[in-house]
């Protein structure tokens, strides 16, 4: 079963807590992502071409890629 995904560079995909995959800004050449939860969204516009900037809770930061909402 694939898991649905929400694009990361429209804010209104992501909420606190979700489950996201980000790059981050030392791993933007290889494009190695890194997987964890919401802490903040750092970004204030509606929208960012390269994803929208967000801290995980383990302190990482970095632009969303993916979002896996939360299943109903």
């Amino acid at each position: 079963m694939d898991r649905k995904t929400l694009p990361g560079n429209i804010r209104k995909n992501i909420q606190i807590g979700d489950e996201v995959t980000i790059v981050q800004k030392h791993h933007q050449r290889s494009g190695e992502l890194t997987e964890g939860f919401v802490k903040r969204i750092l970004t204030s516009s509606p929208s960012h071409p390269h994803g929208i900037k967000v801290m995980l809770d383990t302190g990482e930061v970095g632009r969303v890629k993916e979002v896996f909402p939360e299943e109903d």
